[in-house]
């Protein structure tokens, strides 16, 4: 390496690429070329590397060859740069030296190096048993050294290579990379070079194309006819579009980012000129304007990418056809379902959405030939509004709604294809919609997707384990496609500013009127939309013990069926915003919600007294199970009102009499978990003589130890104990849920009975999802109906401590606790406190406590 260092000492060499790269980059800025500049940084370190690589004073039989994305001849700011140093043999001991001291030189160039060493045997033994060494090879390029070795090693790979097991292994690969991405280019932090319809995508077409000798760009294998000129050009246009976004996002974090992440798509948006618009509800954020270009170009690679696919698999294994006629205008082609003609949509254009109630109806149909979906791709431009008005497209419409089966496919490729928002012209404003809800993780039009997935898989026996009781409601419902059609509809009038629900009833009450469905069906659907957030908002904030909230909610739902519709839809909706959403806790709301209308629509007022008897028959009957005396609660209970019979379970009230029917008068505070009923958390209970700061000693307690509390309940009983209970979950308490319970038990306890000053609260830092979109927090005071209490309710980013900080404050005012209820959606926390206090019957003490309240909830 002496020699390397007299030629061109390392600083020098280090100085010459930063400027280059420096002027590269530069340069970019000024034009906006991302072709130019990724080629000018690949030729700015192919001349530095062979510097480097000449002055390492290797055999002859040496070459220096460039793989992967760098050997395609393009390097992104901040990518790997991934080479082969090519041996003729096994190097010696003296040649081993050197290599070493080759390596390390390019890593102190500051180099993000990727290297093998490796003989021509060697590669191809590392091939077969890797294809991402195969793929890699596919695109290797000579950058210094023997061309005939490297000549050689190009000639053995390619008799070795086999096109067809290739494929099948990229494809298989491509698949499980879409899985690992939710099967969705729609995701609101797309991975520009990894998710479906990117970057990867488009290589992995290129690859197998290249493999099978079909052409190494788009203008070849346009010339191979296995494109059209015009989609040639759209693919070397998204392309295009996708390596700017990748350069962009380099540059702007200084680093390898392929994420569009909430933190960054406002900066990377701006530096293609675009800007917010509008104020108030009507406001877009810059980011809002990149990202619906994203996915417009994302869903155009997923079609071409489909398209291209198949006509490579029909190259690379040809097979007789077998075809068989469906009706006039398809025919049924090696299972795949193929127009008769090529004009058969400017023919027929109901044969558009004839197609898709074909496929329905026809399982056993794979998909649609390439040349199908490309004539579909264009003959969504024939869906006008004399289209929509055309009864036959109505009808057809509707079949597809109706479906028995393949509904959410139909919808998907409908989606994709660009024809449902040209049949529904509302649907198309929110495709690729943002949403910056903090719980919502897809754009509207895929969260409306998963919607109507998942109420279709209420109707699937493969399914009904995952929704036992969803499985069981929608099996009796009658015209259960009414539910697909309120799925298809309920946040269709997202982004326009004003009441989403209430404007998008007013499209769906419409597209029921245009499609002559009965005034009862369409009552029913335009109910669901407008009110399709209401169940979710009285099971999670509400008092469901309370006779009054029962019957409000009854009066709105009016009959069994608008309360089943409703409980399934909110079930549906809650799952498709993002899998983090969901928990028990809401499932069980929920559920006792729907059971506790369901008796009081059937006749069964909501009588206080009649809950209190079964409810205490069936926690007496099952402390008999446990072998308790008659009269062993008796002590208990009479120090119990009927509110706390009413606010839980027949087993959570066995349980906690249990526990205490011998220590009603325990001096020592008793603190007993158990793993929640449920199925998810554990339920910890505290009974001990009450004191002010109860409450927030025992979030105190949880804070510490990072758990969340998700439900409170909180009792006084009649000779002045605390019995509390709540709902609280850890990320990895399954693990030894066991030791966590003695845990719990002992220090909670040893906690209580000292007494000590409360740790002042901690300001946890917020997530890089709350700091990008932050919630203004909110703090609202108002008496419950029956002017007894006052309702709390509070809405935030979530953070650590938050509940803590909370209890603080209401310690401070001597509020008294009744309930808490704690509702996390994704980075957002909406709490309902039930409290009362003295201080509260002073209007000026109720505005001091609210300002405190917001101070808290700050940063």
């Amino acid at each position: 390496m002496s020699v390397a260092l007299q030629q061109a000492p390392r600083g020098l060499l280090k100085q010459r690429l930063k400027a280059e790269r420096a002027a590269h980059i530069a340069a970019f800025r000024e034009d906006g070329k991302p072709e130019k500049l990724l080629r000018g940084l690949r030729q700015a370190v192919d001349g530095v590397l062979t510097e480097a690589f000449r002055g390492a004073a290797l055999p002859p039989e040496t070459a220096l060859v460039a793989v992967g994305g760098y050997g395609r001849g393009e390097l992104f700011p901040f990518s790997d740069v991934d080479i082969l140093v090519l041996l003729g043999h096994k190097p010696d001991v003296v040649t081993q030296g050197k290599l070493e001291e080759l390596v390390q030189l390019l890593w102190d160039l500051g180099l993000e190096i990727g290297h093998s060493i490796r003989t021509v045997d060697e590669c191809l033994s590392e091939a077969r048993a890797d294809i991402t060494v195969q793929t890699s090879l596919l695109e290797a390029r000579l950058i210094d050294g023997a061309t005939t070795l490297f000549d050689q090693l190009q000639q053995r790979y390619q008799e070795a290579m086999d096109a067809q097991a290739f494929f099948h292994a990229k494809t298989a690969e491509m698949r499980l990379r879409h899985t690992k991405y939710e099967d969705t280019a729609f995701a609101l932090e797309p991975n520009c070079k990894e998710s479906p319809g990117g970057l990867r995508d488009l290589q992995v077409i290129l690859w197998v194309a290249k493999a099978a000798g079909l052409g190494n760009s788009w203008a070849q294998l346009a010339q191979r006819g296995l494109i059209t000129q015009e989609e040639a050009r759209q693919l070397m246009e998204k392309e295009r579009a996708f390596k700017d976004i990748r350069i962009r996002l380099h540059l702007h974090t200084n680093r390898r980012e392929d994420r569009l992440v909430f933190d960054v798509q406002t900066a990377i948006a701006e530096t293609f000129g675009l800007q917010a618009t509008g104020s108030g509800p009507d406001a877009r954020r810059a980011s809002e304007y990149l990202m619906q270009r994203y996915y417009w170009a994302a869903k155009a690679v997923t079609q071409l990418n489909t398209i291209l696919l198949q006509n490579i698999e029909a190259q690379l294994f040809p097979q007789p056809t077998v075809a068989a006629p469906v009706n006039a205008r398809f025919n049924e082609v090696n299972g795949f379902i193929d127009i008769a003609a090529d004009n058969t949509f400017e023919a027929f254009p109901s044969a558009v959405l004839e197609i898709f109630v074909l496929m329905t109806e026809r399982p056993e149909i794979k998909g649609m030939t390439a040349r199908t979906m490309r004539a579909l791709w264009h003959a969504r431009f024939l869906i006008d509004a004399d289209f929509r008005e055309d009864s036959i497209n109505k009808a057809l419409f509707l079949r597809i709604l109706q479906a028995p089966v393949g509904l959410v496919h139909a919808l998907r490729r409908m989606n994709d294809m660009g024809i449902l928002g040209r049949y529904l012209p509302a649907f198309r404003r929110i495709v690729g919609q943002m949403q910056h809800d903090l719980f919502h993780v897809y754009t509207v039009d895929q969260h409306i997707m998963m919607v109507v997935r998942n109420m279709r898989r209420f109707t699937m026996t493969e399914h009904a384990h995952e929704y036992p009781f969803c499985s069981q409601l929608i099996a009796n419902f009658p015209n259960r496609w009414l539910l697909f059609v309120a799925a298809l509809f309920h946040d269709i009038g997202k982004g326009r500013g004003g009441d989403h629900s209430t404007l998008g009833a007013v499209d769906a009450e419409q597209f029921c009127r245009d499609h002559h469905l009965s005034d009862q069906d369409t009552e029913l659907v335009s109910f669901l939309v407008s009110q399709h957030l209401s169940m979710s908002t009285v099971a999670q904030k509400q008092d469901l013990s309370d006779p009054d909230v029962i019957d409000s909610f009854a009066r709105m739902v009016k009959d069994e069926r608008h309360l089943t519709a409703l409980y399934l839809l909110t079930v549906a909706d809650i799952r498709g915003t993002s899998p983090k959403v969901w928990n028990a806790w809401k499932a069980k709301l929920l559920e006792d919600l729907y059971k506790i209308t369901l008796r009081v629509l059937g006749g069964e007022p909501h009588s206080a007294d009649r809950e209190l008897k079964n409810t205490q028959d069936a926690a007496q009957a099952e402390l008999r199970l446990h072998g308790l005396a008659p009269n062993a609660h008796v002590a208990l209970w009479n120090q119990l009102d009927v509110a706390w019979f009413l606010r839980l379970d027949a087993g959570d009230i066995a349980w906690q009499t249990r526990a205490l029917y011998d220590k009603v008068n325990s001096e020592r505070p008793v603190v007993k978990a158990r793993l929640a009923p449920i199925g998810e958390g554990l339920q910890v209970m505290v009974y001990c003589q009450d004191q002010p700061d109860l409450f927030a000693r025992i979030c105190s307690y949880f804070d510490r130890k990072n758990f969340s509390i998700l439900d409170a309940k909180i009792h006084t009983t009649k000779h002045g104990y605390a019995l509390d209970t709540f709902l609280v979950t850890e990320q990895n308490f399954a693990k030894n849920y066991r030791d966590i319970i003695n845990l719990i038990e002992h220090e909670l306890c040893e906690l209580l009975v000292e007494q000590g000053p409360l740790p002042p609260p901690t300001k946890g830092r917020l997530s890089r999802l709350s700091r990008t979109f932050p919630i203004v927090p909110t703090v609202d005071l108002r008496p419950d109906e029956r002017g007894q209490h006052y309702i709390l309710s509070i809405a935030a980013n979530d953070r650590t401590g938050l509940l803590y900080a909370i209890a603080n404050v209401l310690t401070r005012y001597r509020i008294n606790l009744h309930t808490a209820k704690v509702m996390t959606l994704g980075e957002r926390v909406e709490d309902v406190f039930l409290v009362d206090g003295a201080v509260l019957n002073n209007q000026r003490n109720q505005i001091q406590l609210e300002t405190d309240l917001l101070e808290a909830l700050k940063i």
